[in-house]
């Protein structure tokens, strides 16, 4: 069994698969989970094998965004802690955003919150059909702030405007939202992998 809250599985023709490994919390991440995806796409940056990175999820969801254990840890962090925290979300997704490699988010279910970030981040996203995107953290009084930048320049300002506003689901499949930046797939989750590839 695959242990870590990350994973790197890299093949022979130059694909590596990063994995978010935490099913039982719909691939929340935290701080770990934020300084493991640097410390693997930084790897990547510098493996002259690799051509292509592939972001995906075990489980139902690809990412639900922040854990809820760890925000809950927050307000007993200092200011300078917290703004550290901040800061290295930042990072990573100005990583993912740069990194000298072409980047696709395979989306098997549901990206809240920072999981649209990732993929707002990277170069392609494939989704499954069924798959729904939502910045929830607005119904919680919360600015989906670091992210934004990404998500505003995969969507448009007027469509991320009313996303961040309102923390509606949208899918896919949606006319003029996330059609025309993600393609949907009409493969089960677990038959993704070769279509996805296949956009490199």
């Amino acid at each position: 069994m695959s242990v870590g809250k990350v994973l790197l599985q890299q093949d022979n023709e130059g694909v590596a698969t990063i994995i978010l490994n935490r099913p039982d919390v719909h691939n929340a991440f935290d701080d770990e989970v934020i300084a493991d995806l640097r410390k693997k796409l930084d790897q990547l940056a510098d493996d002259d094998e690799t051509r292509v990175v592939v972001i995906t999820a075990r489980g139902k969801s690809f990412s639900a965004g922040a854990d809820v254990e760890w925000m809950k840890r927050a307000p007993g962090f200092s200011e300078e802690e917290n703004f550290a925290d901040a800061r290295n979300l930042g990072c990573l997704l100005y990583r993912l955003n740069t990194l000298p490699l072409p980047t696709i988010a395979m989306i098997q279910g549901p990206a809240f919150g920072g999981g649209v970030g990732l993929v707002a981040a990277c170069d392609i996203a494939v989704a499954v059909k069924s798959a729904t995107f939502a910045f929830s953290e607005v119904r919680l009084g919360l600015t989906p702030a670091s992210i934004s930048p990404y998500v505003i320049s995969a969507i448009g300002t007027r469509h991320a405007r009313r996303y961040f506003i309102t923390g509606r689901r949208s899918m896919p499949t949606q006319p003029c939202v996330w059609a025309w930046c993600i393609s949907w797939s009409p493969t089960p989750a677990r038959c993704m992998q070769p279509e996805t590839v296949c956009c490199a």
